[in-house]
């Protein structure tokens, strides 16, 4: 094992985040885990990195290690060539920033379930995309947006000796600086252009979308399931670059787990609201999100739609079923007695929605990780449904095509014991030159097919005006083909 002591020094700088990322945005596997909102709470830190040390990535039980440009392939459950991978490496926690330093990026995609569960293989595989892929960086830009503050570390890893990692460290932290010099000069955000009207495909027709729902009802009838989380997937040409659509979408609808990921052939743009898993140490807190109402036109709509949410009795019981869920997933790796429900139901506004939100903690075994806390969770009950296991299959058979990475989770794991990690919502994926996106809804017993087909357009308005601004001003006229 390498224990390696980060060096960090404290800079200062002029620009917000995102205008810093434009100078690393086109680097070797460049990664923004933006916290564009709820600066206080959940969005604390931002951080940027690039160029791994090492890649991580899976499908099935195929793994592939990039280590300093030489493939090693393995065989074996990915969670546990993950586990072997972070023994190797510790960082030291430092007080003054108890955050991500160095570790792993990226991301766990929902298909990953079919390595720790049975599970039947019906929908279409047709974007075969990694199950994971993580970067393992050895420094990062920690932007503190509470406190305004910004920090270099770099940790000069994977070298073993401690006199020579150290120099390491510190020509990284010259070279990053070398680089934000160039920073002054960028233009602010110029949204004036105008993008050709995207005309969107779903993997349903409407009327097969309808009938999906029935069919989840006629489920929950029978007793199979409680609710199930059923999606569509858009898609659409892209014609801007992957991150003048990001900077779009972030002013539109900001969010504390977005994210922008810059991986080999595929670019990743999430602007995600909930979060899957936040572990620090042996402490563990998930946030799972359901209920959902769109923003009102005016100050007395939104309250009425607020009000509306909070006495929905249909919304708060879906997420009274995922807190029973999520206490459960919990329960497998936590210390008896520490799962607590700290905030049963609340609601938070975001630039196009209303959701209900629960916040469940746990204190993890001593003998337990945080790969097998992502293992026991994994993927989060608020976008499968309850039983889990049981909506997973009824997802795989009325779903046309495999999810990927959506309704999975992005985040860091750092070698200093802290872990943040979101579910993959409001998220666009690029891949040859093609946007997809999903949006979804908890199907339950009084369900109407109608109401949550809207509801999944509701949750889409984000990303469809993304894809077309014009003059400053959102413009949702995408048609749905």
């Amino acid at each position: 094992m390498i224990e390696a002591k980060p060096i960090i020094e404290e800079i200062s700088i002029h620009c917000p985040p995102q205008e810093v990322f434009e100078i690393f945005k086109d680097e070797k596997n460049s990664v923004f885990l933006d916290s564009g909102m709820d600066h206080e709470r959940s969005g604390k830190f931002s951080f940027i990195t690039a160029d791994p040390f090492l890649i991580f990535r899976s499908k099935g039980n195929r793994i592939e290690v990039i280590k300093q440009g030489k493939l090693e392939i393995l065989k074996e459950n990915p969670f546990n060539a993950l586990k072997n991978i972070f023994y190797n490496y510790k960082v030291k926690k430092i007080d003054t920033l108890k955050t991500f330093t160095a570790g792993a990026i990226g991301y766990f995609g929902y298909d990953l379930g079919w390595q720790l569960e049975k599970l039947p293989r019906i929908a279409v595989d047709d974007l075969k995309l990694n199950d994971i892929y993580l970067g393992f960086y050895d420094w990062a830009l920690v932007f503190d947006n509470n406190n305004k503050r910004c920090y270099i570390t770099s940790t000069g890893l994977p070298e073993k000796d401690p006199n020579l990692r150290q120099v390491l460290a510190k020509e990284r932290i010259k070279n990053v600086r070398n680089k934000l010099r160039t920073i002054e000069g960028y233009d602010s955000d110029d949204f004036s252009n105008l993008i050709d009207t995207p005309l969107l495909f779903s993997n349903f027709k409407k009327t097969s979308y309808l009938q999906a729902v029935e069919r989840v009802k006629k489920h929950i009838t029978a007793g199979d399931i409680y609710q199930a989380n059923l999606s569509q997937r858009f898609m659409t040409e892209l014609k801007i670059k992957p991150y003048e659509l990001y900077k779009k979408l972030r002013t539109i609808n900001p969010a504390p787990f977005a994210s922008f990921l810059n991986f080999e052939d595929l670019v990743i743009l999430s602007a995600s609201p909930e979060r899957f898993l936040r572990i620090s140490d042996r402490n563990v807190i998930t946030r799972p999100i359901k209920g959902t109402r769109r923003r009102g036109d005016t100050a007395i709509e939104d309250e009425k739609l607020k009000e509306e949410l909070l006495s929905s009795e249909k919304d708060r019981a879906e997420l009274i079923m995922i807190i029973d869920l999520e206490r459960n997933d919990l329960g497998k790796v936590c210390d008896y007695g520490s799962v607590r429900v700290k905030e049963l139901i609340t609601l938070e506004s975001y630039a196009t929605v209303f959701h209900l939100v629960s916040t469940i903690r746990g204190k993890l075994y001593e003998d337990k990780n945080h790969i097998d806390c992502i293992k026991a969770c994994f993927p989060g009950g608020s976008i499968t449904g309850a039983p889990k296991i049981r909506a997973m299959e009824i997802l795989e058979e009325l779903e046309p095509t495999k999810r990927g990475i959506y309704t999975g989770s992005i985040g860091y794991l750092g070698f200093n014991g802290e872990t943040d990690l979101n579910i993959v919502i409001r998220t666009m994926i690029v891949k040859n030159d093609m946007v997809y996106f999903h949006v979804g809804g908890g199907i339950v017993a009084d369900s109407i097919p109608e109401n949550e087909y809207q509801e999944t357009l509701i949750k889409a308005k984000a990303l469809i005006d993304a894809l077309y601004f014009k003059n400053g001003q959102r413009v949702s006229t995408a048609q749905v083909a």
